[in-house]
C-alpha cells in the first residue's frame, strides 16, 4: 500500500467504505420497492467499483460507448444505452450486438426510428429500443400525451430488425428539488407521466415490456410503485454521491465517497491563498448550485475544513481561500502538505481520470482501478 504522501496528485481518491455504505443504502430501498434496478455505471466508470454498486450479473445503463465496451468485457450482458442513438453509432452498437451483449438503445424522434429500421433490416440478433420520454420538460423525450409517440412505437414495431421495448425516462428536473417533499413530487410525476405514456401505447397495440424511470434524488424518494406498471429503476451518482446531492439533502457531505487529492504548492499570504495543483483540468469546471466555487476542501484524512473552499481555478492551478476572508491555518495547509477537494458534480469530475485510486483508512491507497475513460 502507497501512503498519499507518495503519490503524484492531482488523483481521484475513492473512499470505499463509504462506496459501500452508500450502495447498501441504495440496494436495500429498491429490494423494498420489488423492481428491477439498473445502475447507472457513468459517475464512477471502473469494473471493481461495479462490483460492489452493481455487481453481476446486474443489468446496467451507460451514457458512452466507451462504458458499453467496457464492462461488456468484464461480462456485462444487459445494457441499456440511454443517450440518443445518432446515425455514426449504430456499426458500434452492432458490434455488441453481435458479441452476444443484450444491448438496448433509445430514441426520441419518429426520424430516428425510421433511421433505425431502414438500416437494421437483416440485423440479427434484432436490436431493442425503447422511447425516451420528456416527464419533465427538462431535456430530451418524446412527450407522453403527443401522437408522436405512438408514431415512433408503431415505426421501431415494424422494423424486421428492431424490438420495440417500451419507454424509459428521467426526471432530471428533480435536481432541482430541495427537499424531500419536493423530490417526492417528481418522483411520482415521473411515474404518473410514464405510465400515461405505457397506458396510451399499450391501448394502441404497443406493449412496453420495460417501463423503465429513475434519477438518484427520485429513486432515494422511496415512493410507492404499486399499480403504476413501473418495471425497473435507475441510479447512478448515488454510489460516490456529490455536493449538489447534499445540497437537495440527498445525502450529507460526509457520505460523498470521492474526492482530488491535491497538493499545496504555494500561497500568496497577503490575500489569504492557498495554492494547489488541482485546477479545472482536475476539478472540471461544473460549479453545480455555484454554492461551493470549484469544491469544499477537506485535510488529507476527509474531515471537511469549515469554510475553505477552491474559489477560482486555472488550468493546473486551484486558488483555495476561506468564504468570509480569515486568515490561513497555522498548520495543514504548509508547503507540501495534501488536501482532498469535494466535488460539485462527480460524474464531471470522475470523468477527467483514466484511473481512480482506492483508499480504506484515509492514509493510504489499496487498489487502483481503471476508468472507461472517453466515448
Amino acid at each position: 500500500m502507497d501512503s498519499f504522501s507518495s503519490l503524484i496528485t492531482p488523483l481521484c481518491l475513492i473512499d470505499k467504505n463509504k462506496l459501500s455504505a452508500n450502495a447498501s443504502r441504495m440496494h436495500s430501498l429498491v429490494l423494498r420497492s420489488g423492481l428491477t434496478f439498473r445502475p447507472h455505471v457513468k459517475t464512477l466508470k471502473s469494473v471493481e467499483g461495479a462490483a460492489i454498486y452493481a455487481p453481476l450479473p446486474s443489468p446496467i445503463t451507460v451514457s458512452t460507448l466507451s462504458e458499453a465496451r467496457y464492462f461488456a468485457n468484464a461480462g456485462y450482458t444487459d445494457i441499456l444505452y440511454a443517450v440518443g442513438m445518432t446515425p455514426n453509432k449504430l456499426p458500434a452498437v452492432i458490434s455488441l450486438l453481435e458479441q452476444g451483449v443484450r444491448v438496448c438503445v433509445v430514441v426520441d424522434s419518429l426520424m430516428a426510428a425510421q433511421y433505425l429500421a431502414k438500416h437494421t433490416q437483416n440485423l440479427t440478433p434484432p436490436l431493442r429500443v425503447l422511447i425516451e420520454l420528456d416527464v419533465d420538460d427538462h431535456r430530451a423525450g418524446v412527450a407522453p400525451q403527443s401522437d408522436v409517440l405512438v408514431e415512433t412505437a408503431a415505426c421501431l414495431s415494424a422494423g424486421k430488425g428492431l424490438v420495440f421495448c417500451g419507454v424509459m425516462a428521467h426526471a432530471g428536473a428533480s435536481y432541482d428539488c430541495h427537499s424531500m417533499d419536493a423530490q417526492k413530487a417528481m418522483a411520482k410525476e415521473e411515474c404518473a407521466r410514464t405510465s400515461l405514456a405505457a397506458k396510451r401505447l399499450a391501448a394502441a397495440g404497443f406493449d412496453c415490456d420495460t417501463v423503465s424511470v429513475g434519477s438518484t434524488p427520485t429513486v432515494l424518494a422511496g415512493i410507492d410503485y404499486t399499480g403504476a406498471n413501473i418495471t425497473e429503476l435507475r441510479a447512478g451518482v448515488y454510489a460516490t454521491f456529490d455536493l449538489v446531492m447534499a445540497d437537495l439533502h440527498v445525502c450529507q457531505q460526509k457520505d460523498i465517497a470521492l474526492s482530488v487529492l491535491t497538493s499545496v504548492i504555494g500561497h500568496q499570504r497577503d490575500k489569504n491563498w492557498v495554492l494547489v495543483d488541482a485546477g479545472w483540468m482536475a476539478l472540471s469546471r461544473d460549479k453545480g448550485s455555484d454554492k461551493h466555487g470549484y469544491g469544499l476542501v477537506a485535510d488529507s484524512r476527509g474531515t471537511i475544513l469549515e469554510g475553505w473552499y477552491v474559489a477560482d481555478t486555472n488550468q493546473e492551478h486551484g486558488i483555495i481561500k476561506h468564504k468570509e476572508g480569515l486568515s490561513l491555518p497555522k498548520e495543514g495547509v504548509g508547503y507540501g502538505d495534501m488536501l482532498r477537494i469535494l466535488p460539485n458534480h462527480a460524474c464531471a469530475t470522475a470523468g477527467q481520470y483514466q484511473q481512480y485510486h482506492v483508499t480504506q483508512d484515509n492514509k493510504t491507497v489499496c487498489d487502483v482501478w481503471q476508468s472507461a475513460y472517453g466515448w
